[in-house]
């Protein structure tokens, strides 16, 4: 199952993607099937419900294939806009640094790679969606880059979490670009900064459901920078499998439904190229990962 927000003519509302062209209105449709109006317009309000929003979303999918009459229910991709699955998350996203071989090693050395999870943030206010514009901050840097990731979202709360548990905690998956302003990394010695300007975190467009993907280790990425390949990584190459990554950071942290993990970028990113190859106005950036879809966003 694949989920997305969406707003159509001032409203915003989740709904299921349909053949990838189309977008079914759960609430509309909960409201014409069952004259009940019970489910959230928000997904994170939708994931802190647990299973019974997934069976809603199953019974109301089943309703709708057996209708003649849903065309009010149902729209195209195309006259909607999507939003960030989760456009405003409640808490910094968890970042990991570092989780591919190739890409510690092009940004450093083999002695940069990490013997435990390097993890830091991005804020929340960086949040945007599919189509939305990257602000290319001039005034601030010329070395913005891309990254290309994985993001997990967290469906339940969750401390101290073994590692042979921990994917029983996840909602489901989606797509990240971890934009960054490299001279800020560096100036600063600390990540934050330098990756939550606003507009640095592109995610979406789809929350797909764990059930859809029963091997999250197991998805090719690629990144295209205007229609060039510049990332190609698999997740099966990460250096810490995600089960171990939502396991040491509920060690002393408390993950909760809604919270977003974005588990490491492979190589090719700009500042990996001899000279670098840093994003600037009008490029377009694509992440795509097998089973989830495509994540587009221009630079302004």
């Amino acid at each position: 199952m694949k989920f997305a927000a969406a707003r159509l003519n001032g409203r915003t509302f989740i709904g299921l993607i349909q053949e990838e062209e189309k977008i079914f209105d759960l609430q509309r449709a909960e409201k014409k099937f069952f004259e009940m109006e019970t489910i959230p317009a928000n997904l994170e309000d939708c994931i802190k419900e647990g299973e019974k929003f997934i069976s809603q979303a199953q019974v109301l999918e089943q309703r709708l294939q057996k209708s003649d009459d849903h065309q009010e229910l149902v729209y195209s991709l195309a006259d909607v806009d999507l939003l960030p699955p989760i456009p405003r998350p409640s808490k910094n996203i968890f970042c990991v640094g570092k989780n591919y071989r190739d890409h510690a090693i092009e940004m450093g050395s083999e002695a940069d790679i990490p013997k435990f999870v390097m993890l830091f943030s991005k804020a929340p206010t960086s949040v945007i969606g599919h189509g939305d514009l990257i602000d290319p901050h001039t005034h601030l840097t010329e070395e913005l880059d891309y990254e290309g990731e994985l993001a997990v979202i967290i469906g339940k709360k969750g401390k101290q979490i073994p590692v042979e548990e921990a994917m029983d905690y996840v909602f489901g998956y989606s797509i990240m670009n971890d934009i960054t302003a490299r001279n800020l990394q560096a100036n600063h010695k600390q990540f934050l900064l330098g990756k939550s300007l606003d507009t640095s975190c592109p995610f979406g467009p789809y929350a797909v459901h764990k059930s859809a993907i029963p091997d999250p280790q197991n998805l090719q990425l690629e990144t295209r920078v205007n229609g060039e390949l510049r990332q190609s990584g698999h997740t099966a190459d990460m250096i810490f499998s995600i089960s171990s990554i939502i396991s040491t950071i509920s060690q002393g942290t408390t993950l909760e439904p809604g919270d977003l993990i974005a588990t490491g970028t492979p190589s090719g990113v700009g500042k990996g190229f001899n000279p670098p190859r840093y994003l600037k106005s009008g490029d377009v950036v694509e992440i795509s990962i097998s089973g989830i879809g495509t994540l587009s966003n221009g630079v302004n």
